[in-house]
């Protein structure tokens, strides 16, 4: 296990895009850590990014919001990054809520729009 921190990176559907264009503007800030993200967010970080250290993890709907929280219980995720979409229906929702729950409940920081992400990694950079 590396002793660099670990911090989870989410993106709803319609917000993959934008979490793609937030790690390549903040990649030298992202290089500082290990990465979990759910799959196709993933994937799409990889893309632009294909330096970073990310793990892939399943897709959220198929269990991958729960590996995150496990991770987030167990305190090896420290941070989450997760851009929500409050403007489409989501069937996992009730998984969405775990998940923030849980961090809320582990007291790790958490931004769920790309306004609070950019706060936290600043303050990373301090």
């Amino acid at each position: 296990m590396s002793d660099r921190p670990c911090i989870a990176l989410i993106a709803h559907d319609q917000k993959k895009a934008e979490m793609a264009e937030f790690a390549r503007r903040h990649q030298v800030a992202l290089s500082r850590f290990r990465i979990v993200a759910t799959g196709t967010t993933g994937g799409r970080v990889l893309e632009a990014c294909p330096t970073l250290d990310v793990t892939r993890l399943k897709s959220g709907p198929l269990g991958g919001d729960q590996q995150i929280g496990a991770m987030i219980a167990t305190g090896e995720v420290s941070m989450l990054i997760f851009f929500t979409d409050p403007l489409t229906p989501l069937p996992h929702d009730v998984d969405v809520k775990a998940l923030t729950r849980l961090a809320t409940v582990y007291d790790i920081p958490m931004a769920l729009n790309r306004a609070t992400a950019e706060k936290l990694i600043d303050f990373q950079l301090t």
